[in-house]
């Protein structure tokens, strides 16, 4: 038994410059759906398509590229890459598979953060 009783809810925090066009961006591209912004705070959050995951975009840090990746599941790791590049997407290198396990491709939001796709290859499609 665990020493406290964890929600099944996780808000990943990624600083940002400016939180109102972060989200903007989170949205068009992934398809995340705002919860709110609390100006007065300098944060916002929205959903993202996992249940119970929020993304938090906070300023009160400058962003610090690196120190955290969130790794997003898909089904079509290349049709995925396809859209986000054509929209403009940085991508660093090429996407990495590991046959019979996981195919990877790390990319970045306009701040710098990097985020992953991983699709799972175990289960043989």
């Amino acid at each position: 038994m665990s020493v406290i009783s964890l929600e099944n809810t996780i808000t990943i925090a990624l600083s940002v410059r400016d939180r109102h066009a972060s989200a903007k961006w989170y949205s068009e591209k992934l398809g995340f759906d705002l919860l709110y912004h609390a100006d007065e705070a300098g944060w916002s959050e929205l959903e993202t398509r996992t249940s119970g995951v929020t993304l938090g975009l906070g300023e009160q840090a400058e962003p610090s590229p690196g120190n955290m990746v969130p790794v997003f599941g898909i089904a079509d790791i290349h049709d995925a890459r396809r859209k986000l590049e054509a929209e403009g997407v940085r991508f660093d290198g090429d996407t990495d598979t590991i046959e019979g396990m996981v195919s990877t491709a790390t990319f970045y939001d306009p701040d710098g953060n990097a985020l992953m796709l991983a699709q799972d290859l175990t289960q043989g499609g």
